[in-house]
């Protein structure tokens, strides 16, 4: 019980100021012809989620939108676990891809929306893809990281009992990578969620995801809903962020376990 109100009554607090200051900004500061800006929080739960026929568009929505952001997020989680073990096998491969990754970092994915509708389309492809770039470089920063920081102590011992690359790989760098391929995965899974808002926002055509209802609301100038819909995406981009902080844990729960017996 005290570890519940110790974790679970800030957050319960803020959450309150919030709702507080929501309140007062919708009824204090926004005269009634404007407070279309900011909508009270009971007409967004009202229109937005009560009205059965909202809800299930919105929750039709964020399927769309979960598919394209797990889809995107298993493969930047492939391809960049398999460039940084490509990068760790020799330094002059790192000097080789890494600016590349960087590069892939530094893109504006906004300007390279409209090209992947293009080439692939405005459906679901072209919208894995913005994930794929937007989620790829942390995955890729944090197991390069992770599989670099392997005790020089134990690669000596390794190499005393003439293990190979692979079993070095499997048996040493991959196990002592963990926390570090944990917080690269929770930081790519959040950027995920962006990333397939924000294709869906951008192409504007094919299944309805959350983006979409965004700019729909906008244009048909449904505030209420078009605040529903933001809950909505947020709701999920947290859920995705917890789950993967709580595998994350376990992961890095199960490598110091693990370190400890071992020593």
């Amino acid at each position: 019980m005290r570890r519940l109100l110790r974790d679970g009554v800030p957050p319960a607090a803020v959450f309150v100021l919030a709702l507080a200051g929501w309140y007062g900004i919708s009824y204090l500061l926004l005269a009634p012809r404007r407070r279309f800006l900011l909508p009270p929080p009971h007409d967004v739960l009202r229109v937005g989620f009560l009205d059965r026929d909202s809800r299930a568009e919105l929750f039709a929505a964020l399927t769309v939108s979960a598919r394209t952001a797990l889809v995107g997020l298993a493969l930047a989680v492939a391809i960049g676990m398999a460039v940084a073990v490509v990068m760790s096998l020799a330094n002059w491969l790192e000097r080789s891809l890494y600016p590349y990754a960087v590069v892939l970092q530094t893109i504006p994915v906004l300007a390279l929306v409209p090209v992947f509708g293009h080439w692939f389309g405005f459906g679901f492809t072209a919208r894995v893809l913005v994930c794929v770039l937007i989620a790829l470089f942390p995955i890729v920063a944090n197991t390069l990281f992770g599989l670099r920081s392997a005790d020089r102590g134990h690669h000596d011992l390794f190499t005393l009992h003439g293990a190979g690359r692979l079993t070095r790989l499997v048996k040493l760098q991959l196990p002592g990578a963990l926390p570090a391929i944990a917080t690269g995965l929770r930081i790519s899974a959040g950027l995920s969620v962006i990333g397939a808002i924000v294709g869906d926002y951008f192409f504007r055509r094919g299944e309805r995801g959350i983006g979409i209802l965004i700019d729909l609301y906008r244009v048909q100038f449904q505030p209420e809903r078009m605040f529903a819909a933001v809950i909505v995406a947020s709701l999920f981009g947290l859920l995705v962020f917890w789950l993967f902080g709580v595998a994350g844990r376990r992961l890095t729960a199960w490598h110091e376990s693990t370190q400890e017996k071992v020593s």
